[in-house]
């Protein structure tokens, strides 16, 4: 038995595929040049059309923010000073094509994971998963192909790539990787699946061959090999019961998100755009609690023009059939670059120009997805908010720019519904602080968990030296979430979380007592969520959330909610 971390619950017994990657040996030998320019743009081709042959396949099974990965790597194999450099060290020190590659991918990689901020540190990821497919196409190697899979599989790997996860078709039962975490890449595409995974399992590659019976515990993170009957049975049973479980929470897909007694809370869903909108309804949402509408611009070549983006919130809106849609306007910055638009060089680009900082600089921009969402919302029940608001005159001149754009459409004779609510992102400690004051001014709030609690602990959440300090259960971080739920109810306005924090199912007991009003998470999440609302008492709650406001500790806040609820 290994144990690893469970990062997408389910159960399931069947063989391993174990995935090996061809072995890539790079040895330095003359080219002459002209042969080698032309293999190595014949290569560069192929690896622009597998990678789009991925994103194709994929598309079928994944949301348009999950698939904005193949664009990064699309962006990459198509860089052209990435390939000039290859072809200048094939041409200045006339080595062959692959030597090359090699040596300038190595360069970048090493480069990218020095650098001490998350958005550069992706990228040497995403750089070896291009360069390693360029490898294998400039020396004619096979790379597996994983939608050949043809039976009952759980897959064994030291790490699955972005590209490797979006190949997994219906055989594939599972995956078991001897790396990774819960916010892993491969981590967050299996939840998207709902497929189980077991990642950063130590041993996982030395202790299993293809063709071992593997069971996997995605439950609570453990991999048996070769499993002997009692497990095997005992496996079956707690497969059996999960699956009775999720069955059960279908029941209450049309339910109301009701306490014990009687009080009511919204539970939504993240979407990146139209594709996701279906995954919230049938999992029970009762509207869309954050549209990252970066998705519209990452995905493109060029700014989206006012029609394109009306379309796109056009559909979203009447696909919700009237439920509230809380849509975040322009996100980008930080780790969300675009290939169109030169960012300035800073040291720390997520304290730098980035969301609305950027929208109140760059007014054409930021009015145009306006003047696309003022139009759009006579088509259903619109929310604009603000991201990264810091000040309150930040959020009164966006909020100015909104009004200027309304009436300028207004006296075009556009109709625009008078009902959209303007309100702001809570995601730096700043804006918590001085929420009674905002919401004077802000409609609503939703706070971003991910981006607050980095902020506030000082601590980069993808830095694995300091993963210690990213803790939601902090009670510092539990009072600036009361504070800021306290401040808007001061005043009147209603409160949601789009954060992670939202769908924890032992943050939710949490933050019920504190009074959020909506929880906004994964579709996948939200009937779990649902069934834990349901079975709780308000009043409790309430109590329990006092108490965790007054711990020292985030271990003795999760130790007290795991002893008083289950989840």
């Amino acid at each position: 038995m290994l144990k690893g971390i469970a990062a997408s619950a389910g159960v399931n017994v069947a063989k391993a595929y174990k995935l090996e990657q061809p072995e890539v040996v790079i040895e330095k030998r003359e080219g002459e040049p002209a042969a080698e320019l032309q293999k190595f743009d014949d290569a560069l081709a192929k690896t622009v059309k597998d990678i789009q042959g991925v994103k194709e396949r994929a598309a079928k099974r994944l949301s348009d923010e999950e698939l904005a990965v193949f664009d990064a790597h699309l962006m990459m194999a198509e860089d052209p000073e990435f390939a000039s450099q290859i072809k200048a060290m094939i041409e200045n020190d006339k080595v062959n094509a692959e030597y090359a590659a090699d040596t300038v991918a190595n360069q970048m990689v090493a480069m990218f994971e020095a650098m001490d901020n998350d958005y550069f540190r992706e990228r040497a990821a995403d750089i070896k998963d291009v360069t390693f497919r360029l490898k294998c196409n400039l020396l004619g190697l096979q790379i597996p192909d994983l939608t050949a899979i043809d039976e009952p599989a759980i897959i064994v790997a030291h790490d699955l790539t972005p590209s490797d996860t979006a190949q997994l078709n219906e055989f594939v039962k599972g995956f078991a990787t001897a790396i990774g975490g819960k916010t892993s890449h491969s981590a967050i595409m299996a939840n998207s699946l709902e497929i189980p995974a077991v990642v950063g399992t130590k041993g996982i590659m030395e202790n299993v061959k293809t063709g071992d019976v593997i069971g996997l515990d995605a439950i609570d993170g453990f991999v048996y090999v070769n499993p002997d009957d009692v497990t095997v049975e005992m496996l079956n049973q707690k497969s059996a019961a999960f699956a009775e479980e999720k069955e059960a929470l279908k029941m209450m897909v049309n339910a109301k998100s009701i306490t014990t007694d009687g009080h009511e809370v919204e539970l939504a869903g993240n979407i990146g755009g139209f594709k996701d909108v279906e995954g919230v309804l049938k999992n029970g949402g009762e509207g869309v609690g954050l549209f990252r509408t970066e998705f519209l611009y990452m995905d493109n070549d060029h700014f989206p023009t006012e029609e394109e983006q009306f379309e796109a919130y056009k559909a979203v809106l009447e696909g919700m059939g009237g439920r509230k849609v809380v849509v975040r306007t322009l996100d980008i910055g930080g780790d969300k670059k675009l290939s169109y638009y030169t960012f300035p060089e800073e040291m720390n680009p997520f304290l730098g120009y980035r969301a609305i900082r950027l929208c109140l600089k760059e007014q054409d921009i930021f009015r145009t997805q306006l003047r696309a969402l003022c139009r759009a919302s006579v088509y259903g029940k619109l929310c604009i908010m603000f991201p990264m608001i810091a000040t309150i005159d930040e959020f009164r001149q966006a909020k100015g720019i909104f009004e200027d754009v309304k009436a300028e459409l207004l006296a075009e004779g556009v109709a625009v519904a008078d009902d959209i609510q303007v309100g702001m992102m809570v995601e730096i400690p700043a804006a918590a602080v001085l929420a009674d004051e905002f919401s004077k001014y802000a409609d609503f709030f939703s706070i971003g968990t991910n981006d607050l609690i980095q902020y506030s602990m000082a601590a980069d959440r993808m830095s694995e030296n300091v993963s210690y300090l990213y803790q939601p259960y902090n009670p510092s971080i539990l009072r600036l979430v009361n504070m800021t739920i306290k401040g808007a109810h001061k005043n009147g306005k209603w409160v949601g979380m789009c954060g992670a924090m939202a769908g924890e199912p032992y943050a939710v007991p949490i933050l019920l007592g504190l009074g959020l009003d909506e929880f906004s998470m994964s579709a996948t999440q939200i009937l779990k969520a649902r069934k834990v609302v349901t079975g709780l008492s308000y009043a409790d709650m309430q109590k329990l959330a006092e108490k965790c406001l007054n711990m020292d500790s985030a271990a003795e806040v999760l130790d007290y909610v795991q002893s008083e609820v289950k989840a």
